[in-house]
């Protein structure tokens, strides 16, 4: 499978110059093969070719005055921004098509300058490499200063440059894994370990076996230093030097944010993973959650990349992963003796179950029932439980994001 490794960049000032160009280099050819793409559909004509592109805005566009500053960049970073067009409107189509899973997506848009996140793509034929000294060699730009966190465990096929909205540089490199070297690192656990997980606001994840994880609340615990920083940042002129140097200081807060959180999901998740061969989760509607009076505290959580990650660890390192169904009474099921006892408020943490006595924790009883719904038990009104489980599939993320592999797991 393909996973991505991001290590984090340190560029000299003339080399973030040379960045800077590749940037908007490569935004300026996507934004002419969308408006081409554009003048085609609305002349009723067909679209133009990949390669029809290629020539017009990158081959001849060299020799003008108007993009002769094309030819100051790496021309495989233009092409993997045509590439990246030729994406987008795949997918475009397969959602409107209903041929996607997921949201439905829009048309391609143009990208603006002003966008904080900047990524640029050098595949093999670039003729990047890796130096003897650890440096990051890129075409036009030089040799970059990387801060190794981990060694890699193959040659990666291409590497991705990051900028993203704190003004940090990164490296994402995708690697090709081998399945039976992945599970060769972990001592198999005992075939009969399973878990169940409820995912919770009070508590983090509640384990079957009673195990219980406090919620972090990273970006609870930054609010005070946040709001200072947007403060500061509301009171300064627009389009001044200022004003700029206050947005990147909100912006380095929710950085250290989402990177705690993130390091928090990775620890946990590999922990889960590495002492159980079975793991089930509850399907959460996180997107119709967020809609309500709970939604900070709901991203906060980040239970969608937290299960991705359990998601994608299960499929690389042989372990079994299930989602069960969201409609499934976990709350309202004894675990002991199958009754089902009905919805419950939220503030009800604790219930005794008319039917055997049983005195059940809220959490910990819906983390066993998630655990025998996995395992295809008959439900407590009698229906059998589905979905059956099956391993996790993960696709390839793409050049558009800091993947799930940014962190030693």
């Amino acid at each position: 499978m393909q996973l991505r490794y991001a290590f984090r960049l340190y560029p000299e000032p003339g080399q973030r110059g040379a960045l800077a160009r590749a940037f908007g280099c490569a935004r300026v050819v996507f934004n002419d093969a969308v408006r081409a793409r554009e003048d085609a559909r609305t002349a009723g004509e067909p679209f133009p070719a990949l390669a029809t592109l290629s020539q017009t805005l990158i081959t001849r566009a060299k020799h003008t005055p108007e993009r002769a500053w094309l030819a100051d960049v790496s021309a495989v970073v233009l092409q993997q921004a045509l590439r990246d067009v030729e994406a987008a409107y795949r997918n475009f189509y397969a959602s409107v098509n209903d041929e996607r899973k997921g949201p439905r997506l829009g048309r391609p848009r143009f990208k603006s300058r002003k966008d904080r996140r900047q990524a640029i793509r050098f595949t093999a034929n670039a003729r990047w490499k890796i130096t003897g000294n650890g440096r990051l060699s890129l075409p036009k730009i030089g040799d970059i200063k990387v801060k190794w966190s981990r060694e890699l465990p193959a040659t990666p096929s291409s590497v991705t440059v990051i900028k993203d909205a704190a003004g940090r540089y990164f490296a994402s490199f995708v690697i090709d894994t081998d399945p039976a070297a992945d599970r060769a690192r972990w001592r198999e656990p005992d075939p009969d370990r399973a878990i169940g997980i409820d995912l919770g606001l009070t508590h983090f994840a509640v384990l079957s076996d009673g195990t219980k994880i406090d919620s972090p609340r990273f970006l609870r615990r930054a609010e005070k230093k946040l709001r200072k920083a947007q403060r500061e940042l509301s009171r300064k002129q627009k389009g001044s030097r200022n004003r700029e140097k206050a947005r990147v200081k909100v912006a380095r807060v929710h950085a250290r944010v989402t990177d705690a959180r993130t390091e928090f999901h990775h620890q946990l998740s590999t922990k889960l993973i590495r002492e159980n061969q079975s793991v089930a989760v509850e399907d959460l509607a996180v997107a119709g959650l967020a809609r309500t009076r709970l939604s900070k505290s709901v991203h906060d959580a980040g239970w969608s990349q937290f299960v991705a990650m359990l998601a994608y660890k299960a499929e690389r390192y042989g372990r079994t992963f299930v989602k069960i169904g969201r409609f499934e009474p976990t709350s309202q099921v004894c675990s002991a003796c199958g009754h089902c006892d009905g919805p419950k408020p939220l503030d009800v943490r604790e219930w005794t179950c008319p039917a055997c006595g049983t005195v059940h924790d809220r959490d910990v009883n819906a983390a066993k029932n998630v655990k025998q719904a996995a395992g295809l038990a008959a439900s407590a009104c009698g229906a059998p439980v589905g979905p059956e489980p099956v391993l996790a599939q993960r696709e390839e993320t793409g050049s558009h994001g800091i993947p799930p592999e940014t962190s030693a797991a």
